[in-house]
């Protein structure tokens, strides 16, 4: 699609969805101030074997990965140079904005002192021994980047042109900045495991886990990126982008099969595959992840199901779910904990504060898509969403 950006107009900001989203969100922030107020153990069923859960695992370790969107179209449109994905790029950017601002909060949320977050940005607290340190610092500024990379929507709305084009003259840094981040604390989630040692099972402890983590959250950035494109495409009755979003699953579902290729040939080497045989929830649950990545394969780089708009809806939600197995799989699943007979499964309180984080997260994507100059093309019918 060509065109330049605007804002949904026409549209009103409530509606029946953005009324159950924002029901969502008020129950998810009354478990939390409960939590805030006495304690984790009030709401979740954390324990010392198993000190992360849900909140982790889906708000910060996935959600920061759908959060991938703005880093990986701006590798594929500044770093390769393929102009023509330029219209998907505001939207992904503002995906990955509240994807990691909210990501950034989960952490928090998870924290057992958590009044003391501040000590992160102290350096004689600092242990430079820590991975944590690096992922928690890395994702703090690649969301403050975040914000100044959405800045010249903000002034373009407002008709601020002098401090517009002031920014833009330094954007080519910023985007620069914008693609090493997320490369170096992707990665760090996944050295994150390797600490775990024996505790966290050989199908998914790998010396490669840096670069499997990286590499699977660019390809779920392209995910989203998909899904989020499709889905505002029939919600608001827009001009479809499927031409564009065709091009781009034939990127994606390559750098997908080179992903699963390399898995493979890791257990392969590490003649790990026994495990995976075995019959045990972690060994149907590694068949169902790959299952969807499979799927995801061959809906975007078979020729027929790549022309087929539904395909390549149902192949960026199949990658999806690919990226949030793989990730609770590596981080809940296939984690033993030291402390024999402890187990865990998240509290009902767990479950629907991630449904308000995530509830929230949609709810700003619908605001600020409708009051920024966000999406391209406008078409003259459109619905309430």
């Amino acid at each position: 699609m060509s065109g330049h950006p605007d804002r949904l107009r026409g549209t009103s900001l409530f509606s029946p969805f953005t009324l159950v989203l924002a029901l969502l969100v008020l129950i998810g922030g009354f478990f939390l101030l409960k939590r805030f107020l006495f304690g984790l153990g009030a709401v979740t069923h954390l324990s010392a074997g198993y000190p992360w859960g849900i909140w982790v695992t889906w708000d910060l370790i996935i959600g920061s990965a759908l959060g991938c969107g703005g880093f990986a179209m701006a590798i594929l449109i500044y770093a390769f140079n393929r102009g023509q994905y330029h219209p998907l790029m505001r939207p992904a950017l503002l995906s990955s904005l509240f994807g990691y601002l909210l990501a950034g909060a989960a952490a928090v949320f998870d924290m057992g002192r958590w009044w003391q977050f501040y000590n992160l940005l102290l350096p004689w607290h600092w242990n430079f021994n820590s991975v944590m340190l690096e992922t928690g610092l890395c994702v703090s500024a690649y969301a403050l980047l975040l914000m100044v990379e959405f800045a010249p929507t903000v002034l373009e709305r407002f008709g601020v042109e002098t401090w517009r084009r002031r920014l833009e003259r330094v954007m080519w840094f910023i985007i620069a900045l914008g693609i090493l981040l997320p490369l170096m604390h992707q990665s760090s989630l996944g050295s994150i495991l390797l600490v775990l040692g024996h505790k966290l099972s050989p199908l998914y402890n790998t010396p490669w886990l840096p670069l499997l983590f990286v590499s699977s959250a660019l390809t779920m950035g392209y995910g989203l990126v998909i899904v989020e494109a499709t889905v505002v495409s029939r919600s608001f009755r827009r001009a479809s982008e499927h031409a564009l979003l065709s091009q781009l699953s034939k990127v994606v579902g390559w750098l997908l099969a080179g992903w699963l290729a390399f898995r493979w040939g890791d257990l392969l080497w590490r003649g790990a595959l026994g495990d995976a045989l075995a019959m045990t929830g972690l060994a149907w649950s590694f068949w169902v992840e790959n299952a969807f990545a499979a799927f995801a394969v061959y809906a975007f780089l078979t020729p027929k199901a790549r022309r087929d708009e539904v395909m390549t809806f149902l192949g960026g939600v199949s990658l999806m779910l690919f990226g949030f197995m793989y990730r609770i799989d590596a981080y809940l699943v296939a984690y033993t904990p030291a402390v024999d007979g402890d187990q865990y499964f998240p509290s009902a309180p767990e479950f629907l504060v991630t449904l308000g984080v995530t509830a929230l997260e949609i709810l700003l994507y619908l605001t600020f898509i409708k009051l920024f100059p966000v999406l391209h093309s406008p078409t003259p019918r459109l619905t309430r969403a």
